[in-house]
């Protein structure tokens, strides 16, 4: 079977309409998202708690339900590493924010790092934040 110049033509015209009215797809990279300091203050003290919310850098919305599956609470800052504290878990206030209850027990810099999995990427987020603990 025989095909026209203009068949050949018309569908090579088509083939780069689809390809360039498709809709551009803009797929989020994992180091699109941060963890940021709601307080970068606290007290001095047991069971204080510390509130973080993971962004979107791009468009500034919170991350809700990601999985965070590390943290630790030290005073690296100061260059007191060896300084760690035990670091629990608690339910959020707010969409895309994540609490944290620790015992500061002296005053100075404490470094919280983190690490999540945000629910439809690949990789992790990985932070460390700086708080201040004040008497």
């Amino acid at each position: 079977m025989k095909i026209s110049t203009a068949a050949r033509g018309l569908a090579a015209a088509l083939v780069g309409l689809s390809l360039t009215a498709a809709p551009k797809f803009a797929f989020a990279d994992i180091k699109d998202y941060e963890f940021q300091l709601v307080e970068p203050t606290v007290q001095t003290g047991p069971e204080k708690v510390v509130t973080v919310r993971l962004v979107n850098r791009k468009t500034g919305k919170p991350v809700p339900d990601a999985v965070i599956f590390a943290s630790r609470l030290d005073m690296a800052p100061d260059g007191m590493q060896e300084m760690v504290t035990k670091v629990t878990s608690m339910p959020g206030t707010e969409p895309g924010t994540y609490r944290f209850k620790a015992n500061f027990s002296m005053a100075g810099r404490w470094q919280l790092s983190l690490g999540a999995k945000v629910q439809g990427e690949t990789g992790t987020v990985e932070n460390k934040l700086v708080v201040t603990a004040k008497q």
